[in-house]
């Protein structure tokens, strides 16, 4: 079976995206995913997005990690697909339903309140998120939050000097975190910005992580270290990121489309 899929990114974040809306896809196995993930012998990407129909929103959307494994939230294809819809959607995924406003080569997202409450993260037992009393190596006193996914927030003097690609997978793993974890080093700059890098739960380091920005700006805001309204530079470049009267957050940024093929299943199998 041949399937057509559309190559997008935001910031560098690099998606495969599957477009099941009109006739439906197979379900792809982890293993077929990680195939694909390959950047040798596949297409390449951070992550795997399957288009679909939905009978609460206008599409549904999941989201698969190279590894195979699929999570709740990705921001970044949030705002890739908005773009390839072309007009305001909303989009059903396993995070929630959120609102999309595409714009050209950019998109706004809302991305709901974010969560707190340690079982929310999820945490494997009970414990104040706002500063949680654990350390690995230079590593101390994260903070937590769920914005469609788990993440966990360091600030830090300097995003430069830390070894994340050392500290990420342990920090990933660590039990307390019965559904891993994506661990965010942040650096506040001033109330309007925030340097940042990402170690992605089943992805490694990433060039870009919206609900990562998102997760930092939330605790940050939570914490009266920023303003209602940041940027977040990130490697891969600048996402915004603002808080509405509700609460809510809201995620802006550019999204493009690579290129578009079609791969053989079976090949991959």
């Amino acid at each position: 079976m041949r399937i057509s899929f559309v190559k997008m990114h935001g910031l560098g974040n690099d998606f495969a995206i599957l477009d099941g809306r009109e006739s439906e896809l197979p379900r792809l196995t982890s293993a077929q995913i990680r195939a694909l993930a390959d950047r040798n012998r596949g297409i390449g990407f951070d992550q795997l997005i399957v288009l679909g129909r939905s009978e609460v929103a206008d599409l549904a959307m999941q989201i698969h990690n190279a590894d195979g494994g699929e999570v709740q939230s990705c921001g970044n294809a949030t705002r890739a697909v908005a773009v390839l819809h072309g007009k305001p959607a909303s989009i059903e995924t396993a995070g929630g339903i959120l609102q999309v406003r595409p714009g050209e080569h950019m998109a706004e997202a809302s991305m709901g309140r974010p969560r707190f409450d340690w079982q929310d993260i999820p945490l494997a037992y009970a414990m104040d998120t706002r500063e949680m009393p654990l350390g690995w190596d230079m590593l101390e006193r994260p903070s937590a939050v769920n914005v469609g996914n788990p993440h966990v927030v360091f600030f830090v003097d300097d995003v430069t000097d830390i070894p994340l690609d050392h500290l990420g997978p342990q920090i990933e793993t660590d039990p307390l975190f019965p559904e891993r974890i994506n661990v965010n080093v942040a650096q506040v700059v001033a109330r309007d910005a925030i340097k940042l890098r990402v170690w992605e739960r089943g992805a490694g380091l990433t060039l870009a992580c919206g609900t990562g920005a998102c997760a930092t700006t939330a605790v940050a805001y939570r914490q009266g270290l920023v303003d209602a309204k940041v940027k977040v530079t990130l490697p891969g470049g600048i996402l915004t990121i603002r808080h509405d009267a509700e609460g809510a957050i809201h995620m802006a940024g550019p999204a493009s489309e690579s290129y578009r093929g079609s791969f053989e299943l079976d090949d991959f199998s």
